[in-house]
């Protein structure tokens, strides 16, 4: 079985190795019929589908077992981007290959990557967390859980929540730095930078910025200083040492050989010391 990523909106993304084999397949199993029918006409092929969402999927796994048994192949596709990224087939492809049948990745668009890439963020370590919590109590405590983590937090939003999820990470991560990815490959893509309370602004200024599907990604927490180095001395320490007009990368340094501690973690405080005046 080929899991083949297809186009997250532009349908030159589609890899030409994805489009052979959805025209080699003997079925594709989508995630909407009717969505994947567009762009098989597209591509000018007729291959025969079968749907295969969060409802239904569990059923399906004997049946796809079956034709693979057969000798036949199959392309598991999503409506658009990596099939499993926030998308149905991580019970089939898991199933299948407890039974030993050959899963084949083949990749192309991912949204997750693809905001990432462009939005000038760390990406050296960050944590993806899908979809929030729809409800305002489970998205607040989900945010809260995670709002220590140092890494980038990366997340999918849709049009009709984007707005309470931004107000929800202004009360949870105040001014920390956030990017939004909006209709990424399409049209209209647009790349949003800001605190949350101000890309709220922009939104009320122009409602057409919270159209479409979203990606946020929020900066990671500034590191932590270890435990055992006394903060509030050390603190004071950077502030004199700026005051004295010290650069910020030797009065952390001196604060990280006198108080102890991460030399990072007192970088971050001190830039924060003097972006503050």
């Amino acid at each position: 079985m080929y899991v083949v990523a297809t186009p997250i909106g532009n349908l030159e993304d589609l890899s030409p190795r994805a489009a052979r084999l959805l025209g080699e397949v003997a079925l594709i199993a989508a995630e909407d019929t009717r969505h994947t029918g567009r762009l098989l006409r597209h591509l000018g092929l007729s291959v025969p589908l079968l749907s295969l969402h969060e409802h239904n999927e569990a059923a399906r796994v004997e049946q796809l077992d079956a034709r693979l048994v057969a000798g036949q192949s199959i392309a598991l596709v999503s409506d658009a981007g990596t099939p499993l990224i926030s998308d149905p087939g991580f019970v089939l492809v898991r199933e299948l290959r407890a039974r030993g049948r050959r899963i084949v990745p083949v990749p192309g668009a991912c949204a997750l990557v693809a905001a990432l890439s462009a939005a000038g963020l760390p990406t050296d370590r960050f944590t993806f967390q899908g979809f929030l919590p729809a409800k305002g109590s489970g998205r607040r405590a989900r945010l809260e859980a995670l709002a220590a983590r140092e890494e980038t937090l990366v997340f999918y939003e849709s049009p009709h929540r984007i707005r309470d999820t931004l107000a929800d990470l202004a009360t949870v991560v105040g001014e920390r730095r956030l990017v939004l990815a909006r209709e990424l490959t399409k049209a209209f893509e647009t790349f949003l930078d800001g605190s949350a309370d101000e890309l709220l602004a922009r939104m009320e200024a122009d409602p057409d910025q919270a159209r479409g599907e979203f990606v946020v990604m929020v900066a990671g927490a500034a590191p932590r200083v270890e435990e055992g180095a006394s903060v509030v001395e050390g603190e004071a320490l950077l502030a004199a040492l700026l005051a004295e007009g010290v650069g910020v990368k030797q009065a952390a340094s001196v604060a990280a050989r006198v108080v102890g501690g991460a030399k990072k973690a007192w970088y971050a405080r001190a830039q924060a010391l003097k972006d503050a005046g």
